[in-house]
């Protein structure tokens, strides 16, 4: 079977090591040498000639002369001798990739895995020493899945644990990106059902069946990542509310984001906009009901169609 050819990124770091070893080599043999033509070597010497050490001044170059048809090199910048990690880089570097072993779904566990044992072996330390990552390397199938389909842009058809709401449901799901949370790996997705991008927790994901057909979002969607920061159960729908300066306090109790800060208000007697993340409407509409109109919907016309009618039909009761 043929060799792939090296890229020429490969090439033009193998290049300088490989000239200084061979000094007065001829750009013919050079290039019969490193699988190219002549003039395709004459072009990537005249690329390397251009770079160099951090300053880019004339003594920080890579010093090479190949005028007159062979090469010899002056100035090596560093590039005569293999890369060497010192200890502060290979221990954050391991550190690093020690805690995408730990987090489920990010990576595929296997390949964080053997980059850690080759950073150790190359700094002659052990996993032991360092607190080695202590998975085995598989993942569950469903992880992989849910990564090849945010990989190559299919949709997905899954089976989702809701542990706010205590049940287990099918949806159909446009993937946009992975995000990782306090140690947790979250699908972002646009929610068919839900019309609305949702974070689906990798570890209450049941089952994941690639559809073949692919990721469609709306545009708006995928242009800012779904804020996971607001609730331990981000998969939930939020909801825009008004609340007057008397119930101000819900804001110590209840999962709520407000549009601005309490100190810059221009107007501290002007109601507070705000975000409230729910559990299901009919959660929403007993707690709005319960402040009597001072905390009062204003994003979605249903749900305030549904706390008008509630509240008429309870006062109906009394007549």
């Amino acid at each position: 079977m043929a060799r792939s050819a090296p890229s020429r990124f490969s090439r033009l770091l193998a290049m300088v090591p490989y000239f200084a070893a061979r000094r007065g080599i001829s750009i013919v043999e050079a290039a019969r040498d490193l699988g190219v033509t002549p003039k395709q070597l004459t072009k990537d010497l005249e690329l390397l000639f251009l770079c160099g050490l951090p300053g880019y001044f004339p003594n920080d170059l890579i010093d090479l002369q190949f005028e007159h048809g062979y090469v010899e090199v002056g100035f090596t910048a560093g590039m005569d001798r293999p890369l060497q990690l010192t200890t502060t880089e290979a221990s954050t570097m391991l550190v690093a990739l020690r805690a995408l072993a730990d987090m489920p779904g990010v990576m595929e566990t296997s390949a964080v895995l053997r980059a850690i044992a080759k950073i150790e072996q190359a700094v002659g330390s052990s996993a032991e020493e360092g607190g080695g990552a202590s998975s085995d390397g598989d993942e569950p199938d469903v992880f992989t899945t849910i990564r090849e389909a945010v990989r190559t842009g299919r949709a997905l058809a899954i089976r989702y644990y809701s542990a706010t709401r205590d049940n287990v449901g099918e949806r159909v799901v446009d993937p946009i990106r992975v995000q990782v949370v306090d140690n947790n790996s979250y699908l972002e997705a646009w929610c068919r059902s839900s019309e609305g991008v949702r974070l689906f927790r990798f570890d209450r994901i049941d089952t994941a069946t690639i559809l073949d057909e692919p990721s469609a979002p709306p545009e708006e969607a995928a242009l800012t990542p779904q804020s996971a920061i607001l609730s331990d159960n981000p998969d939930l729908p939020a909801v825009d509310i008004e609340i007057d300066p008397s119930e101000l306090w819900i804001l110590d109790y209840y999962t709520i984001e407000p549009a601005e800060a309490l100190e810059n208000r221009p107007d501290p007697d002007a109601p507070l906009r705000a975000r409230l993340i729910y559990g299901s409407p009919e959660w929403l509409t007993r707690f709005l009901l319960g402040f009597g109109g001072r905390v009062r919907v204003v994003s979605s016309p249903a749900i305030a169609d549904t706390v008008v009618t509630t509240a008429r039909a309870a006062r109906a009761r009394y007549a």
